[in-house]
């Protein structure tokens, strides 16, 4: 097992020359190949390409034009394409399928200089909230190996955690970046819809996906955010702004910061021990001179139904391309074409996906678009309202990540209402398209982690970073590991 190295660590080694990037790579493939057998946390692995990109950071390390991430390894969850590297997004649709272009946020990293160590697992089509829906099987919570480690960034979060990286890359739809950091105690960010080129990412659903960073620290995400950020022109949706120094607010002090609490988010189905959790945050910030004040999100409990409306339908619309025509999965045997296009979607897809498949094709049908997906795109402005409504009261919003601590393995299996209820306090965010920072915030009696959510205004990315990372300087549970349980 590596040391406990977070990203910012890994940087000053290099930076240094304590650590060449060839030893760090080194000495993560090594905790891969130990580890990574019973948590299934990466799922493809080139050990020579690894190296060669490590000599390559170590050629600028040498010559003087290295950035502060030159060399630092990272795990890239399996929906981000990489040329060279199979990119399957966890599913026997694309099991053979090489990308040929490179993910415009994956660039903007290799440019930096990090070094890849492999694909991390996730939910089919980032379609779940445990990555239990993998093709390639369950990723396992390090913490406690018969527990989920949330989804469907599971397999970076599990990665991460298990330090067998020091920071990947997810996405979050629904949450799928906040709830896995949660359950496995690290830091994940979810950015301002727009702010990370979607450009090379495999489409869910288009207009709530976003890439982010995951990582030990708030510090880590900061530092990765400076180069995942920036305009794209092959993104119709990448915001044109001026480029941004993200670790700004990390020494900013917390004094007269007005943190609303809204009451929607503290009722009926959060567990004890979160609550609990969230109070010792609180006190915290407290201590540190900020003001809570109880707010109201009254369209929260419609989050839910609207987001799978939507969310499904765009899956719909977007999986359609996935006919066995010109790449992926193609069923053996068929006798028309029409047979070759259901025979293939049937055999490639999991069941979560065609799920969610049918209910967004349902949805868009004739006669029920207007009763539902025209009602949820209302209900979704009526959402992003309550919160300009709030965020015009506080600064940022606290929430809990989830109702529960991390589940056991096929808990949910035969009710995936149940796992769609979980994404309780995580997809009125997406829904909004604001940016959400989740960080360890305690631990169960039964010693799983615990996550607590920061919401934050439009591009208010560097406000929650320094929050969060006030927090961190003032409590240890971002210090912690699963080795010692």
């Amino acid at each position: 097992m590596p040391k406990n190295y977070t990203l910012k660590q890994c940087s000053d080694l290099l930076q240094s020359k304590q650590a060449s990037a060839s030893e760090l790579a080194q000495e993560y493939l090594a905790a891969i190949a130990a580890d990574n057998p019973s948590l299934n946390a990466y799922i493809t692995l080139d050990k020579e390409r690894t190296l060669t990109e490590a000599k390559v950071a170590d050629d600028r390390l040498a010559q003087g034009s290295a950035s502060v991430l030159t060399g630092v390894p990272i795990a890239y969850k399996d929906i981000f394409c990489q040329q060279g590297w199979r990119s399957a997004c966890a599913s026997k649709m694309l099991d053979n399928f090489t990308a040929p272009y490179t993910a415009t946020v994956v660039q903007n990293l290799l440019d930096a200089g990090m070094v890849t160590l492999g694909r991390t697992n996730m939910d089919e089509f980032a379609m779940g909230s445990t990555t239990e829906t993998s093709h390639y099987g369950i990723t396992k919570n390090p913490w406690q190996h018969d527990h989920v480690p949330g989804g469907s960034s599971g397999g970076s979060a599990t990665a991460v955690a298990a330090r067998l990286a020091p920071a990947a890359l997810g996405s979050d739809t629904g949450g799928s970046i906040r709830q896995p950091a949660a359950h496995c105690g690290i830091t994940g960010l979810k950015p301002t819809y727009g702010v990370i080129s979607r450009f090379g990412m495999v489409a869910y659903a288009s207009s709530f996906d976003q890439a982010g960073p995951m990582a030990q620290t708030a510090e880590d995400c900061a530092l990765l955010l400076n180069s995942m950020a920036g305009f794209d022109e092959r993104d119709s949706t990448s915001i044109e702004r001026d480029k941004e120094d993200y670790t700004r607010d990390l020494n900013r002090p917390l004094q007269g910061l007005k943190i609303g609490l809204p009451r929607e988010f503290f009722g009926e189905g959060l567990d004890t021990q979160v609550h609990s959790s969230i109070e010792e945050v609180l006190n915290i910030l407290k201590k540190q001179g900020a003001e809570i004040i109880d707010v109201s999100l009254p369209h929260t409990e419609l989050s839910i139904p609207a987001y799978y409306v939507l969310a499904s339908a765009e899956a719909s619309t977007n999986l359609s391309r996935y006919d066995g025509v010109r790449y992926g999965y193609r069923a053996k045997e068929f006798s028309n074409l029409d047979e070759m296009y259901s025979k293939s979607r049937a055999e490639g897809f999991g069941e979560e996906v065609k799920r969610r498949i049918m209910i967004g094709t349902y949805v868009l049908s004739h006669g029920y678009y207007d009763a539902y997906y025209l009602k949820a795109q209302k209900l979704r402005r009526m959402v992003a309202n309550d919160f300009q409504a709030v965020l015009n009261q506080c600064d940022i919003i606290l929430a809990p990540v989830a109702p529960t601590a991390a589940p056991k393995i096929n808990s949910h299996s035969n009710d995936p209402v149940q796992m769609y209820l979980s994404d309780i306090y995580t997809v009125s965010l997406n829904l909004a398209g604001l940016p959400g920072i989740a960080l360890p915030a305690g631990q169960t009696t039964s010693g799983l982690p615990v996550g607590v959510q920061l919401i934050g205004n439009y591009f208010a990315e560097s406000r929650l970073l320094g929050i969060a990372h006030q927090i961190q300087q003032h409590s240890d549970w971002h210090t912690r590991t699963p080795f010692a349980q």
